[in-house]
């Protein structure tokens, strides 16, 4: 076992951040959402309501035993669901790993760290505020930053450009393999694998 790997071989929470709701569906802010749709597609289940306030299908992805997470919540409220169902489960801190949009990655890109700060993103400040630690995995998905004067706020609630939305299914599919190698290879392998440059 690789010691970048997430949760040392225990169970993994894969959290995707998102709105819910159908008008939120598209937005950048969903991405999160959308990886983990595509993960729930390839155990081949459903999503099913948790007393934790998201939505948790359990499985399995390359191997490793997985719980996907969907908040029920707002993106602002994150936190509760997601460390939630990481308790329910007994779930580690370094068993979490959150898939959510990224401002600073340009939109096709995408980066997987551990630990840092919330740059901004709320979603990501109310996880780190209730697990009690900074330390846990991110699949940070770009979706670039806003043209021109547009509020960043404004930016991530609106749908992907018509353009991004003809190569939305492949940066989609290419975080679930992210997600998929992080869990696999660990931290390093998978950097080394997705990060571009």
């Amino acid at each position: 076992m690789s010691e970048d790997l997430p949760g040392a071989g225990e169970l993994i929470v894969l959290a995707g951040l998102g709105n819910p709701g159908p008008q939120y569906a598209g937005n950048r802010h969903n991405v999160g959402f959308m990886v983990v749709d595509e993960l729930a597609g390839r155990i081949g289940g459903k999503f099913k309501a948790h007393k934790s306030g998201a939505e948790v299908l359990e499985g399995r992805l390359s191997g490793r035993r997985v719980v996907l997470v969907k908040p029920r919540s707002f993106m602002n409220l994150s936190g509760g669901p997601v460390v939630g169902a990481a308790r329910f489960f007994k779930v580690e801190p370094s068993g979490v790993v959150v898939i959510h949009d990224e401002l600073d990655v340009p939109f096709g890109a995408l980066k997987l760290k551990l630990g840092g700060g919330d740059n901004g993103h709320n979603g990501l400040r109310s996880i780190t505020k209730s697990l009690g630690t900074r330390e846990y995995y991110r699949v940070r998905v770009g979706i670039g930053r806003p043209p021109g004067r547009q509020d960043p706020a404004d930016f991530v609630l609106k749908d992907f450009s018509t353009v991004e939305r003809k190569e939305l299914p492949f940066e989609v599919s290419v975080a679930a393999d992210a997600a998929e190698a992080l869990v696999a290879k660990g931290l390093t392998a998978a950097q080394n694998e997705f990060h571009a440059g």
